[in-house]
């Protein structure tokens, strides 16, 4: 080895070594479910997560919120960033902070809105900040439905390109948040007068494709009555962008069914019907297995595997099935797969352990408390946070193990935690909390 050649390879690996070793250059949880947007956590911070932690214990930091918001915590090149509004609508704002101080560093009142849409339903189910932020290299995209997105610049929380004009009544509030993939930004409306899809240009913010649902909406319901208005219209999915063959496909659960968007050109390549309506929950998929586990919606939710090829075309509903589970199953949380089995959690606190490749259940085990937040996975522990504050630490086993039940009511959450750096961040209802062992 020449002398020029060692020097090479010596500076190489000590930069290999100072960015491994510097906080927050490797460290991203940019989208609401993680790098791979099934809320596992990886290894390298998953090792030293806490599992205990009180109202001062384990907590470096905590860092003030206003106003309100379900959005959850992204993170990117050492800033978190999240949404809120006024409790009217008329202000939405985007707030970035320190993930190492929780120095609060940007807070931008990004759109202001004359006339608002009252949101319908129970007070406090939704509210105008639930989508949650997503991240590109140095960019930040937000969206708050037919109100408004924009693409920030992560530096400096300026605007580079925002879009106002993509309609929705949204009837309940909009929930859907956007997925990122590529040099496409794709946004979900399923309101009660349109229900569709678009992809635009993530660096341009123009539209390049715009596909609505086909679903048949005048279908009867259990009543006898056309299903014409409101909920029967309503979902608030954020759909999975997923490879199937050569193919990039866009995963969408909406109201009485889901479709399948080939990414490129918004193409429909096939639909599953069901009788649910408001689904919210993103699809799951298992690339190994080739299955896309499936979660319909609100009324009557039921839990589909549905196995997916390259030939997958039109009506899937009787054909690619793999088994239903039809009770039990939640609202709000999206599972987690781990060693071949799923675990997820019902609204009222019932933890579940399913077989993936029958759907049989092997274990059911109630922890307190109600639930809007998907939980992570961190090595074999599942972590689950609820809307009192509990944050409870699960085996992720085929016998149902509690580790450690964590009562701190400011962490009450309807937010998805997130994970960098071997620390947790839980959007409480007035602060950003950072978990974090000493």
């Amino acid at each position: 080895m020449t002398r020029l050649s060692f020097i090479a390879l010596f500076a190489i690996g000590l930069l290999a070594s100072l960015v491994a070793s510097a906080p927050n250059v490797l460290a991203q949880w940019p989208d609401r479910h993680g790098p791979s947007h099934d809320g596992v956590v990886a290894d390298a911070d998953a090792e030293g997560l806490p599992i205990h932690w009180t109202d001062t214990e384990n907590v470096a930091w905590k860092a003030p919120l206003h106003d309100e918001g379900h959005s959850s915590p992204v993170i990117a090149d050492g800033k978190i960033w999240l949404t809120t509004a006024t409790t009217d609508g008329k202000k939405q704002f985007v707030i970035a902070i320190d993930e190492q101080t929780g120095e609060i560093l940007h807070d931008r009142l990004l759109f202001e809105n004359a006339e608002v849409e009252k949101l319908g339903g129970a007070v406090g189910f939704n509210n105008y900040a639930a989508p949650s932020c997503v991240l590109g290299p140095s960019v930040v995209y937000v969206h708050f439905g037919s109100y408004g997105t924009a693409k920030l610049d992560a530096k400096t929380a300026e605007v580079i390109w925002q879009r106002r004009d993509l309609p929705c009544r949204h009837f309940r509030g909009p929930g859907s948040s956007p997925v990122l993939y590529g040099n496409k930004l794709v946004l979900t409306f399923d309101g009660v007068d349109q229900q569709y899809t678009t992809a635009l240009d993530a660096e341009t913010g123009q539209t390049l494709w715009r596909t609505d649902r086909t679903t048949d909406y005048e279908d009867l319901g259990d009543d006898g009555k056309p299903l014409r208005d409101g909920d029967m219209r309503k979902a608030y999915c954020t759909p999975a962008i997923v490879p199937v063959g050569d193919q990039l496909q866009i995963l969408s659960v909406g109201a009485r069914a889901m479709q399948s968007y080939d990414l490129e050109t918004g193409d429909e390549l096939w639909t599953l019907r069901h009788k649910s309506y408001n689904a919210g929950i993103r699809p799951l998929w298992i690339p190994e297995e080739k299955l896309a586990i499936i979660n319909t919606g609100s009324r009557g939710a039921q839990l589909l595997a549905v196995r997916l090829d390259a030939s997958t075309k039109g009506d899937v509903t009787d054909s690619h099935v793999e088994w239903v589970r039809e009770r039990g199953n939640p609202r709000f949380a999206k599972p987690i797969q781990h060693d071949g089995l799923i675990f997820q959690v019902t609204d009222n606190g019932v933890v579940s352990c399913i077989e993936l490749e029958t759907g049989d259940e092997l274990w059911k085990k109630r922890i307190s408390g109600d639930y809007l937040a998907s939980p992570i996975l961190a090595g074999d522990r599942l972590y689950f946070f609820n809307q009192s504050g509990l944050g409870t630490v699960v085996k992720a086993q085929r016998d149902p193990e509690v580790i450690a039940v964590n009562d701190v009511p400011g962490m009450a959450t309807t937010a998805c935690p997130a994970v960098s750096s071997g620390a947790i961040f839980v959007r409480g209802k007035e602060h950003l909390y950072k978990i974090q062992s000493p």
